[in-house]
Protein backbone atom coordinates (compact mmCIF):
# COMPACT_ATOMS: atom_id res chain seq x y z
CA UNK A 1 0.00 0.00 0.00
CA UNK A 2 1.31 3.26 -0.96
CA UNK A 3 0.71 6.67 0.79
CA UNK A 4 -2.05 7.85 -1.18
CA UNK A 5 -4.19 4.43 -0.72
CA UNK A 6 -3.23 4.43 2.81
CA UNK A 7 -4.28 7.73 3.64
CA UNK A 8 -7.70 6.99 1.52
CA UNK A 9 -8.35 3.55 3.24
CA UNK A 10 -8.01 5.20 6.97
CA UNK A 11 -9.97 8.44 6.28
CA UNK A 12 -12.91 6.16 4.49
CA UNK A 13 -12.74 3.64 7.58
CA UNK A 14 -12.85 6.66 10.10
CA UNK A 15 -15.37 8.57 8.05
CA UNK A 16 -17.57 5.75 8.23
CA UNK A 17 -17.19 5.55 11.73
CA UNK A 18 -18.47 9.17 11.88
CA UNK A 19 -15.42 10.53 13.28
CA UNK A 20 -15.78 14.08 11.66
CA UNK A 21 -11.98 14.91 11.19
CA UNK A 22 -11.38 11.47 9.42
CA UNK A 23 -9.35 12.96 6.94
CA UNK A 24 -6.78 15.15 9.36
CA UNK A 25 -6.76 12.00 11.87
CA UNK A 26 -5.35 9.50 9.25
CA UNK A 27 -3.11 12.19 7.92
CA UNK A 28 -1.42 12.08 11.78
CA UNK A 29 -1.33 8.69 12.47
CA UNK A 30 0.51 8.21 8.84
CA UNK A 31 2.60 10.77 9.78
CA UNK A 32 3.28 9.11 13.41
CA UNK A 33 3.37 5.45 12.08
CA UNK A 34 5.81 5.91 9.09
CA UNK A 35 7.88 8.99 10.94
CA UNK A 36 7.87 11.08 7.86
CA UNK A 37 6.10 14.24 7.80
CA UNK A 38 3.10 15.31 6.62
CA UNK A 39 4.12 17.64 3.24
CA UNK A 40 6.57 14.90 2.12
CA UNK A 41 3.59 12.25 2.53
CA UNK A 42 1.43 14.42 0.79
CA UNK A 43 4.45 15.25 -1.98
CA UNK A 44 5.14 11.55 -2.66
CA UNK A 45 1.46 9.97 -2.47
CA UNK A 46 3.06 6.65 -4.67
CA UNK A 47 5.82 5.84 -2.08
CA UNK A 48 5.24 2.69 -0.39
CA UNK A 49 4.43 2.13 3.37
CA UNK A 50 7.55 -0.22 4.99
CA UNK A 51 4.94 -3.97 6.08
CA UNK A 52 5.97 -2.54 9.55
CA UNK A 53 4.52 0.61 9.01
CA UNK A 54 1.47 -0.15 7.28
CA UNK A 55 0.77 -2.78 10.30
CA UNK A 56 0.97 -0.20 12.76
CA UNK A 57 -1.09 2.19 11.08
CA UNK A 58 -3.80 -0.17 10.36
CA UNK A 59 -3.82 -1.05 13.83
CA UNK A 60 -4.09 2.67 15.14
CA UNK A 61 -6.82 3.92 12.15
CA UNK A 62 -8.98 0.77 14.13
CA UNK A 63 -8.79 2.03 17.24
CA UNK A 64 -9.64 5.21 16.68
CA UNK A 65 -12.48 4.18 14.07
CA UNK A 66 -13.44 2.57 17.55
CA UNK A 67 -13.85 5.82 19.46
CA UNK A 68 -10.92 5.76 21.39
CA UNK A 69 -9.52 9.65 21.22
CA UNK A 70 -6.79 10.48 18.90
CA UNK A 71 -4.23 11.73 21.78
CA UNK A 72 -4.76 8.27 23.35
CA UNK A 73 -4.00 6.45 20.26
CA UNK A 74 -0.53 8.47 19.88
CA UNK A 75 0.43 8.04 23.18
CA UNK A 76 0.57 11.44 23.02
CA UNK A 77 -0.78 15.27 23.79
CA UNK A 78 0.61 18.61 23.44
CA UNK A 79 -0.30 21.21 26.47
CA UNK A 80 1.26 24.77 26.28
CA UNK A 81 3.48 24.05 23.54
CA UNK A 82 4.74 20.64 24.99
CA UNK A 83 4.49 17.43 24.82
CA UNK A 84 3.11 14.97 27.34
CA UNK A 85 2.68 11.23 27.24
CA UNK A 86 -0.61 10.07 27.95
CA UNK A 87 -2.91 6.77 28.19
CA UNK A 88 -6.14 6.00 29.42
CA UNK A 89 -5.45 6.02 33.22
CA UNK A 90 -5.25 10.01 32.98
CA UNK A 91 -7.36 12.43 31.28
CA UNK A 92 -6.05 14.44 27.84
CA UNK A 93 -4.61 17.84 29.18
CA UNK A 94 -7.24 20.40 27.77
CA UNK A 95 -6.14 23.83 26.12
CA UNK A 96 -8.69 25.45 28.53
CA UNK A 97 -6.45 24.20 31.31
CA UNK A 98 -3.62 26.45 29.77
CA UNK A 99 -4.92 29.85 31.27
CA UNK A 100 -4.61 28.30 34.87
CA UNK A 101 -0.52 28.88 33.80
CA UNK A 102 -1.56 32.37 32.43
CA UNK A 103 -3.07 33.29 35.92
CA UNK A 104 -0.27 31.40 37.50
CA UNK A 105 2.52 33.76 35.91
CA UNK A 106 0.10 36.87 36.90
CA UNK A 107 0.57 35.87 40.35
CA UNK A 108 4.04 34.90 40.39
CA UNK A 109 5.61 38.01 38.96
CA UNK A 110 8.93 37.92 41.25
CA UNK A 111 11.25 35.23 42.28
CA UNK A 112 10.08 33.85 46.19
CA UNK A 113 9.68 30.94 48.04
CA UNK A 114 6.70 29.47 47.15
CA UNK A 115 4.87 26.11 46.97
CA UNK A 116 2.49 25.24 44.08
CA UNK A 117 -0.15 22.09 44.68
CA UNK A 118 -1.28 20.65 41.51
CA UNK A 119 -4.34 18.42 43.67
CA UNK A 120 -5.64 16.12 41.17
CA UNK A 121 -2.68 16.08 38.59
CA UNK A 122 -3.24 13.83 36.65
CA UNK A 123 -0.74 13.04 33.59
CA UNK A 124 1.22 15.73 35.54
CA UNK A 125 0.73 18.37 32.79
CA UNK A 126 0.08 21.51 35.00
CA UNK A 127 2.70 21.34 37.67
CA UNK A 128 5.46 20.37 35.13
CA UNK A 129 4.83 23.35 32.51
CA UNK A 130 4.48 25.62 36.50
CA UNK A 131 7.97 24.37 37.32
CA UNK A 132 9.16 25.26 33.23
CA UNK A 133 7.61 28.29 32.84
CA UNK A 134 8.59 29.62 36.89
CA UNK A 135 11.47 27.73 37.68
CA UNK A 136 12.00 29.26 41.06
CA UNK A 137 8.79 27.51 42.63
CA UNK A 138 8.64 24.34 44.84
CA UNK A 139 6.62 22.04 42.64
CA UNK A 140 4.38 19.30 44.75
CA UNK A 141 2.24 17.06 43.09
CA UNK A 142 -0.61 14.80 44.19
CA UNK A 143 -3.63 12.42 42.54
CA UNK A 144 -5.57 9.45 44.10
CA UNK A 145 -4.97 7.06 41.56
CA UNK A 146 -2.30 4.86 41.17
CA UNK A 147 -2.33 4.81 37.34
CA UNK A 148 -1.89 8.85 37.58
CA UNK A 149 0.77 8.74 39.35
CA UNK A 150 2.80 6.40 37.41
CA UNK A 151 1.94 8.67 34.13
CA UNK A 152 3.19 11.93 35.62
CA UNK A 153 6.30 9.99 36.94
CA UNK A 154 7.34 9.56 33.54
CA UNK A 155 6.63 12.85 32.44
CA UNK A 156 8.46 14.26 35.32
CA UNK A 157 11.40 12.07 34.42
CA UNK A 158 10.86 13.16 30.91
CA UNK A 159 10.49 16.82 30.90
CA UNK A 160 13.76 16.52 33.73
CA UNK A 161 11.84 18.85 36.84
CA UNK A 162 12.27 18.46 40.06
CA UNK A 163 8.83 17.51 41.11
CA UNK A 164 7.40 16.11 44.57
CA UNK A 165 4.98 13.32 43.81
CA UNK A 166 2.90 11.97 45.91
CA UNK A 167 -0.23 9.60 46.06
CA UNK A 168 -3.17 10.05 48.07
CA UNK A 169 -7.04 12.13 48.23
CA UNK A 170 -6.73 15.88 47.69
CA UNK A 171 -4.21 17.38 50.27
CA UNK A 172 -4.29 14.75 53.40
CA UNK A 173 -0.91 13.54 52.02
CA UNK A 174 0.87 16.69 52.63
CA UNK A 175 3.40 17.26 55.30
CA UNK A 176 2.24 20.16 57.94
CA UNK A 177 5.56 21.91 57.78
CA UNK A 178 4.64 22.84 53.91
CA UNK A 179 1.80 24.97 55.07
CA UNK A 180 4.74 27.12 56.89
CA UNK A 181 5.55 29.43 53.87
CA UNK A 182 3.56 30.47 51.42
CA UNK A 183 1.31 27.86 49.12
CA UNK A 184 -0.75 28.36 45.55
CA UNK A 185 -3.26 25.40 44.95
CA UNK A 186 -3.89 24.44 41.69
CA UNK A 187 -7.07 22.31 41.15
CA UNK A 188 -8.53 21.31 37.99
CA UNK A 189 -10.50 18.55 39.88
CA UNK A 190 -13.40 16.24 38.13
CA UNK A 191 -16.05 19.02 38.21
CA UNK A 192 -18.65 17.49 35.29
CA UNK A 193 -21.77 17.13 36.71
CA UNK A 194 -23.00 13.45 36.87
CA UNK A 195 -26.24 14.20 34.58
CA UNK A 196 -24.22 15.00 31.60
CA UNK A 197 -23.94 12.75 28.66
CA UNK A 198 -20.84 12.52 27.53
CA UNK A 199 -19.31 12.27 23.88
CA UNK A 200 -18.15 8.63 22.21
CA UNK A 201 -14.85 9.74 22.91
CA UNK A 202 -15.16 11.10 25.97
CA UNK A 203 -16.16 7.71 27.25
CA UNK A 204 -13.61 6.02 26.77
CA UNK A 205 -11.88 8.46 29.57
CA UNK A 206 -11.41 7.77 32.85
CA UNK A 207 -14.83 8.60 34.49
CA UNK A 208 -13.55 9.42 37.92
CA UNK A 209 -11.23 11.99 36.59
CA UNK A 210 -14.46 13.67 35.11
CA UNK A 211 -17.66 13.66 37.16
CA UNK A 212 -17.84 15.36 40.34
CA UNK A 213 -21.27 14.64 41.90
CA UNK A 214 -24.43 15.86 40.92
CA UNK A 215 -24.25 19.62 40.54
CA UNK A 216 -20.12 18.79 39.62
CA UNK A 217 -18.54 20.47 42.42
CA UNK A 218 -18.60 17.85 45.43
CA UNK A 219 -14.20 17.58 45.13
CA UNK A 220 -14.19 21.11 45.64
CA UNK A 221 -17.10 21.58 48.92
CA UNK A 222 -14.65 18.73 50.16
CA UNK A 223 -11.42 20.58 49.20
CA UNK A 224 -12.23 23.87 50.56
CA UNK A 225 -13.48 22.33 53.74
CA UNK A 226 -10.22 21.26 54.24
CA UNK A 227 -8.81 24.54 53.26
CA UNK A 228 -10.45 25.89 56.65
CA UNK A 229 -9.08 23.20 59.15
CA UNK A 230 -5.52 24.60 57.75
CA UNK A 231 -3.22 26.43 60.55
CA UNK A 232 -2.26 28.84 57.63
CA UNK A 233 -4.13 28.52 54.40
CA UNK A 234 -2.76 28.94 50.71
CA UNK A 235 -2.38 32.35 49.69
CA UNK A 236 -3.97 32.03 45.83
CA UNK A 237 -6.46 28.79 45.11
CA UNK A 238 -6.68 28.40 41.38
CA UNK A 239 -9.52 26.11 39.56
CA UNK A 240 -11.18 25.20 36.80
CA UNK A 241 -14.71 24.49 36.27
CA UNK A 242 -17.89 24.96 33.69
CA UNK A 243 -18.07 28.66 33.83
CA UNK A 244 -22.15 28.30 34.77
CA UNK A 245 -20.77 26.96 37.61
CA UNK A 246 -18.69 29.60 38.48
CA UNK A 247 -21.38 31.79 40.66
CA UNK A 248 -21.97 28.64 42.83
CA UNK A 249 -18.05 28.00 42.81
CA UNK A 250 -16.98 31.47 44.45
CA UNK A 251 -19.76 31.39 46.93
CA UNK A 252 -18.29 27.66 48.22
CA UNK A 253 -14.98 29.96 48.45
CA UNK A 254 -15.94 33.14 50.17
CA UNK A 255 -17.69 30.64 52.71
CA UNK A 256 -14.46 29.19 53.31
CA UNK A 257 -12.47 32.29 53.32
CA UNK A 258 -11.49 33.07 49.93
CA UNK A 259 -12.54 35.62 47.53
CA UNK A 260 -12.54 35.55 43.30
CA UNK A 261 -9.48 38.12 41.77
CA UNK A 262 -9.92 37.19 38.18
CA UNK A 263 -11.76 34.80 35.90
CA UNK A 264 -9.87 33.68 32.81
CA UNK A 265 -12.74 31.41 31.28
CA UNK A 266 -13.13 28.23 32.78
CA UNK A 267 -10.39 29.60 35.17
CA UNK A 268 -11.00 31.23 38.47
CA UNK A 269 -8.51 32.66 40.64
CA UNK A 270 -9.49 32.88 44.77
CA UNK A 271 -7.35 34.64 46.94
CA UNK A 272 -7.45 35.35 50.65
CA UNK A 273 -9.99 37.61 52.61
CA UNK A 274 -8.00 40.04 54.17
Amino acid sequence: MNNNQALTWGQRLLESNGITTARLDALVLLEDTTGINRARLLAEPLSQLTPSSLQKYKRQIEQRAGQLPLAYVRGRSEFYGREFKIDQRVLEPRPESESMIDELKTILTSPKTVTVIDVGTGSGALIITAKLELPFIDAVAIDIASGAITVARRNIKTHRVKVDLLQGDLIQPLPDTIWSHDCVILANLPYVPDYWQLNPPALREPAGAIFGGPDGLDLYRRLFAALTQLPTPPVWVLTESLPPQHQALKQLAKNSGFICKATNDFILVFGLVK
